[in-house]
């Protein structure tokens, strides 16, 4: 076991991956932070974060030295009430204080690269494409066809079919719409990056890919598949375009140098996701499987695995598990390559309140290194 990240990390690396297994144990957060330091002083230039793309743009605004207060980024720039997260808000201030010290080009940037929604609910659209209608000058009509927000962010709107506003008449004006806009913001490119700058164009681009990727995630929801299908659906929608989004923010990054991105294993590994909702099976392609599929940056996964937590309420693991194997070798935390892992059972003392995802072989197999926190109370204990 190492807590050196270059003791595993490849020098071509573009962009490392960084998974965790539950989002409610804080350690994971802090050890994020205190392997991006490290990564920072070996060139990276950005982190991405498992938030909302389009709220997350006002964190770097203030991360890059703009107005604001921390309190005020830290309530309105994170989604899924990732804003309240201890660790969270020392990364966006270090960043911010880091940053005073450095040209504009070579300043940290922080992103966001998942969407707005949870697995059963969504926004409306309209406050996206409204952003780009102004940005364009156009003269629409967005409520019209819209309609009340509310008939959006409904969880009906999500499990019912019957109920989604996706399949109607003022979705497909809509799509109409935001196809139009794409294409408008391209063709006038020279035009609007003269007028304004390449990073207001940039920044409509973020709006208008988050108001398509809504209405394609309400079109899937009107479907009347089989629930299980369903939900496979929706969760295949939304790692698309959490990989739509990487691929984005790293053709903006990569002159500057390569991102450490963060978010759940099921989204960042490679190979199937598989997941058990309720009395459903799903599996579909996660946003790495994807961004490995498509893009010819080396791409990294560091698996997440987690020994005792007080925060979930997970006890100590069998010593015959993944994670009992992996506990024998670290206290606190550390990194080690997944060939060293060693060949061990899937724990199944955990139960799907703690939102727990056990390390497994598939997993493994998927993974360059795993980062394993044998003890949250004391992985953050060491880090403080």
């Amino acid at each position: 076991m190492t807590q050196d990240i270059q003791d595993i990390l490849r020098p071509s690396c573009d962009l490392l991956a960084l998974g965790e297994p539950a989002h409610r144990e804080p350690a994971f957060g802090w050890v994020r932070n205190a392997l991006f330091v490290r990564l920072v002083d070996r060139g990276f230039r950005s982190i991405a974060l498992e938030t909302d793309r389009v709220a997350a743009l006002s964190v770097n605004d203030f991360v890059q030295g703009g107005a604001g207060t921390l309190d005020a980024v830290m309530r309105e720039g994170f989604s899924h009430g990732f804003g309240g997260l201890d660790a969270n808000r020392q990364l966006v201030a270090w960043m911010r204080e880091r940053n005073q010290d450095l040209p504009p080009g070579e300043r940290l940037a922080l992103h966001g690269f998942d969407t707005p929604t949870e697995n059963t609910s969504a926004p409306s659209p309209r406050p996206y494409l409204e952003h780009v209608r102004a940005y364009l000058g156009l003269d629409l009509d967005l409520s019209g066809p819209a309609g009340a927000d509310d008939r959006w962010s409904s969880e009906e709107a999500v499990l019912d079919p019957a109920m989604s506003p996706g399949a109607t008449a003022g979705a497909e004006r809509l799509r109409v719409i935001a196809d139009d806009m794409l294409t408008a913001l391209y063709t006038r490119a020279p035009e609007l990056v003269a007028a304004t700058s390449r990073a207001d164009w940039l920044r409509a681009r973020t709006h208008l890919t988050a108001g398509r990727g809504l209405l394609r995630y309400h079109r899937q929801a009107a479907v009347p598949l089989e629930r299980s299908a369903r939900m496979t659906g929706l969760l295949a929608s939304r790692d698309a375009l959490m990989a739509q989004n990487l691929l984005d923010l790293r053709g903006e990054e990569a002159r500057r140098g390569a991102t450490l991105v963060c978010a759940h294993n099921l989204h960042l590994r490679r190979g199937t996701s598989t997941m058990r909702v309720a009395d459903m099976d799903t599996a579909w392609a996660g946003a790495g499987e994807i961004v490995t599929s498509l893009s010819q940056e080396e791409y990294a996964f560091v698996a997440g695995s987690l020994g005792r937590s007080e925060a979930l309420g997970l006890g100590e693991p069998d010593p015959d598990t993944h994670e009992g194997l992996l506990g024998r070798r670290v206290t606190a935390w550390g990194l080690v390559a997944a060939t060293e892992a060693g060949p061990a059972r899937t724990r199944t003392d955990t139960n799907p309140q703690q939102g727990y995802f056990p390390l497994d072989q598939d997993t493994l197999d998927a993974a360059d290194a795993v980062l394993h926190i044998g003890s949250g109370t004391a992985a953050v204990a060491a880090l403080s």
